[in-house]
């Protein structure tokens, strides 16, 4: 039995229940990538020590969990009649869920069995506290490990699967493993046919594809496939149609024990939508009016609380009334001065949250509302996704774009998101454990998912603003969730469009794709160059001649400046192949460091979704040794392959966030059904100065920019705010 994902193109989602399709979870996509998953604990390295020591952290970390979990059993303390808003199985499902959470007994027409031990949940997120030289993460015990591949050997599974095995079931894993061979899909890359396979070797005749271990793990399976989509939750027909698919007997049987195990939630969301379908009992309530249409959803409690959490932070903010922090006569006076940036500015004079889009141009107006508010006085923050993206806002808000003098606190107030969150960048936090400031501005917003939106809401203190600003085109998260689109969709606050058009070719190029046109631009500095290519091998040679000799020597750009992207790690045009092409070309070595030489250009991905690119410095005892923006990062050896990638060519979703001065787009023939118009939006946007697109698709290319938009994703922020904020603004 093998594990190895197949080759398949990185940002082509995998697909899920919600659309229909079978999801692959095995499919190495480009926000679940093996380089894109590794501890979050890494991004707190080298972060100063805090006042609280990591002890004292961990407890207020579980007393604010102790209470939030108080505070949302309390809410659902109320009874939930079958049948109140829903029928059939619906209604008495929706009642057995708020049963399990109260602690009663399910209702017994959902279940005929006595209710089983509830297992602890999986950790919901929590309000991030500084800790004092935070300890890597230690992996799981050898004796464990050990147990562990022993039982992978008696089922026929690959023993290198061990140590993840180990670190997913913990220290009785070796147990959990006997008693239930279907966990092992709690490890990612593993397919409900391999751990069939597993199951068959170590239960002999007593496997059986009714087997209720079975129908809750593919259960589990689909939730964890549909959030690595950026589902938040799937609706419930949707899921048990995706369990019929994987051969599960009695769909409803199996959602049902998931629920009861407490590894899924169970949710009813209100329908405005015109036409949408009505899950009700068709009768009138008490007042004459027919119920509402509702839809059920099941997701994971992990992205389950950090959307209510989301929800709830951002309707404190637009609820609120921000801090006095600057007379009225203040803010218009910095907004009078600040050209296109003031219809900003007034806004975040009178609202918690602002909503701004543009593209690159458009940053400047947010780079003039930092200085605004560094003239008024404010603790104003921005935080950008990547490091690139940190440095050329910071330069933005110097003035040093617009020519103005290098001067204030604004060039020293920009940071990256988790550098923010987790202390090692920022204002720090004050007593309450809340950021120490009075604006934040957070760049690149639809990058951010539920998980990451929720943390950063958590920890503004009350009568904070926040504004996000970003530009709608690009691909969404990596994480679940649409944020930004939500929001912007809702229109629970002030959203201002950027009047501020990107100049030159490129500019024009982008700005077309953005409506779904693929135009023809005149580029008389050759801007933009397109170089068709027959076939992959033919696609990899010209982009290596691009980047070691065209770029360079027509415009000046040296290949450490110029930026390659394609669809996929995988396929014949892929990063892995391109990445070997243009090392051999530019950095040749035999790979000693597990595949790397001092001098290589990589993407480090500290944590799932993060890349950050890097350089190679050497190697020794302790792990691969990197610079990063500027900083030395030390990989730990046995993080190496998941973590870290050679990085000449990246995906679009790894090259999200930042910009260089020259970008190659390849386009292989093999890629044509990851191509979409975000897609081709983000990667042709990278580029600052020049774009060359090694064009292999055809016709391809032009009908995914006029037919192919974003993938839908199932969340459930909007039907959360909805109640919170009743006035759309």
């Amino acid at each position: 039995m093998s594990t190895e994902p197949p080759e398949t193109t990185e940002d082509a989602e995998p697909e899920t229940p919600a659309t229909g399709d079978e999801p692959v979870g095995a499919a190495e996509t480009e926000g679940t990538a093996s380089a894109d998953t590794a501890d979050t604990a890494d991004t707190a390295d080298g972060a100063e020590a805090k006042k609280l020591s990591e002890a004292e952290a961990e407890l207020a970390a579980q007393r604010l969990e102790r209470e939030r979990i108080e505070r949302r059993k309390a809410e659902k303390q109320g009874p939930v009649a079958a049948g109140a808003k829903l029928s059939g199985k619906a209604a008495d499902l929706l009642a057995a869920v708020r049963a399990v959470e109260s602690g009663a007994k399910p209702a017994a027409t959902v279940f005929s069995e006595p209710e089983p031990p509830r297992r602890p949940a999986p950790e919901p997120v929590r309000r991030p506290e500084p800790v004092a030289e935070p300890a890597a993460p230690a992996g799981p015990a050898p004796e464990s490990v050990e147990a562990v591949r022993g039982v992978l050997a008696e089922g026929g599974a690959p023993e290198a699967l061990a140590p993840q095995v180990a670190a997913a079931l913990g220290e009785t894993a070796e147990q959990a493993l006997r008693k239930d061979p279907w966990q092992l899909l709690r490890v990612a890359g593993v397919r409900p046919e391999q751990a069939d396979g597993f199951a068959r070797a170590l239960l002999g005749a007593e496997c059986a594809p009714d087997d209720e271990r079975r129908g809750r793990a593919v259960t589990g399976w689909l939730l964890e496939q549909a959030a690595l989509a950026g589902h938040t939750a799937l609706e419930l027909p949707a899921l048990t149609a995706a369990l019929a698919r994987q051969g599960v007997p009695d769909p409803d049987a199996a959602v049902q024990d998931t629920l009861a195990e407490g590894d899924a939630l169970a949710f009813q969301d209100a329908l405005d939508e015109p036409g949408a379908p009505a899950v009700t009992n068709g009768e009138a309530d008490e007042d004459g009016e027919e119920e509402r249409p509702v839809r059920v959803l099941v997701g994971l409690e992990r992205y389950a609380l950090a959307e209510e959490s989301l929800a709830d932070g951002l309707a404190r903010l637009i609820n609120s009334v921000p801090k006095q922090d600057g007379a009225a006569e203040d803010w218009e006076r910095a907004a009078s001065g600040a050209g296109s940036a003031a219809e900003l500015i007034r806004a975040v004079a009178a609202h918690g949250l602002v909503l701004h889009t543009g593209g690159e141009a458009s940053l400047a107006e947010p780079a003039a509302l930092l200085r605004a508010a560094d003239s008024l006085g404010l603790r104003a923050w921005a935080a950008a996704h990547t490091p690139v993206g940190r440095d050329r806002f910071a330069a933005l808000a110097r003035g040093a774009v617009e020519g103005e003098a290098a001067e204030g606190e604004a060039a020293r107030t920009v940071a990256t998101v988790a550098g923010l969150l987790s202390g090692a960048e920022g204002p720090g936090r004050d007593a309450d454990g809340a950021l120490d400031l009075d604006l934040l501005i957070v760049l690149d917003a639809p990058l951010l998912d539920v998980e990451t939106a929720a943390l950063l809401t958590e920890s503004l203190p009350d009568g904070a603003r926040l504004v996000l600003a970003g530009d709608p085109g690009v691909l969404w998260s990596a994480g679940p969730g649409r944020v930004f689109a939500d929001l912007l969709a809702a229109r629970v606050c002030p959203q201002l469009a950027s009047r501020r058009p990107d100049p030159g070719p490129l500019g024009e190029l982008v700005s077309g794709i953005g409506i779904g046109e693929l135009n023809q631009v005149e580029a008389p500095g050759k801007e933009v160059v397109i170089v068709p290519v027959r076939d992959a091998g033919e696609a990899v040679h010209r982009t290596v001649q691009l980047v070691a000799d065209s770029v360079p020597r027509a415009f000046g750009v040296p290949p450490e400046e110029t930026q390659v992207i394609t669809p996929g790690h995988g396929g014949a045009a892929g990063t892995r192949a391109l990445n070997a092409a243009l090392k051999a070309r530019l950095n040749p070595g035999p790979g000693r460091f597990g595949g790397f030489d001092p001098g290589d250009r990589v993407a480090y991905s500290p944590a799932p979704g993060r890349t950050v690119p890097g350089r190679v410095v050497g190697a020794d005892a302790e792990g691969l040794r990197l610079t990063c923006a500027g900083e030395d990062v030390v990989v730990p050896k046995e993080r190496v392959e998941q973590s870290v990638r050679h990085g000449w060519a990246l995906t679009a979703h790894q090259a999200a966030g930042g910009r260089w001065p020259a970008a190659v787009v390849v386009l292989p023939g093999d890629a044509t059904q990851a191509l979409s118009r975000p897609w081709v939006y983000t990667a042709f946007s990278r580029a600052d100065r020049h774009l060359s697109v090694v064009h292999g698709v055809e016709q391809a290319l032009p009908r995914a920019v006029a037919e192919i938009p974003a993938k839908p994703r199932t969340t459930r922020l909007p039907a959360l705010l909805r109640p919170q904020v009743p006035t759309p603004a």
